[in-house]
């Protein structure tokens, strides 16, 4: 884990990151020459949750040795589903992150804007579904893991409505 700078001979960016995920660095790494679009999703650390409210900060926990070949897999199904998109970047920070703080970057190249939307749709909806990142939240009276429990799944059951 640590700095942002993207692979320099690469396709896929993956990532899992225990400092500030820099938006704009990634969306210049996706970016490509031959591409006319360029897709980012950015999650951040929100106030509340399901039946939560005032979140003051999250904490992110996972293995990265589990977490890169899930990322792996995605970026895998992605491109077989969008054989055109150029690059993949999905990003995922762990640690302690305050309200507003990004919590995850997913952005795709391509030539095209609709295999760029929907290839970083997929991308954000696979990763929320695939990979194991455990998230604590505190608010002013507690502490919890996240409230609902997520049953795994391939990133090749993710549908085009993002779910399993």
């Amino acid at each position: 884990m640590g700095a942002m700078t993207g692979p320099s001979d690469a396709g896929d960016w993956l990532s899992l990151t225990d400092t500030p995920i820099d938006h704009e660095a990634v969306a210049s790494w996706v970016a490509d020459p031959s591409c006319g679009a360029v897709v980012t999703f950015a999650g951040t650390a929100r106030d509340h949750s399901d039946g939560r409210t005032g979140v003051e900060h999250l904490a992110y926990e996972a293995y990265e040795d589990v977490v890169v070949p899930r990322l792996q897999a995605v970026a895998t199904e992605l491109r077989r589903r969008w054989p055109d998109v150029r690059r993949v970047a999905l990003i995922h920070r762990v640690g302690e992150l305050q309200v507003g703080d990004l919590a995850v970057v997913v952005a795709t190249s391509a030539p095209h804007r609709r295999a760029a939307f929907e290839s970083a749709s997929f991308g954000i909806d696979a990763v929320k579904a695939s990979v194991p990142i455990w998230k604590r939240e505190r608010w002013a009276d507690g502490e919890s893991w996240g409230l609902e429990a997520q049953h795994l799944v391939e990133p090749a059951a993710v549908d085009a409505r993002g779910t399993p």
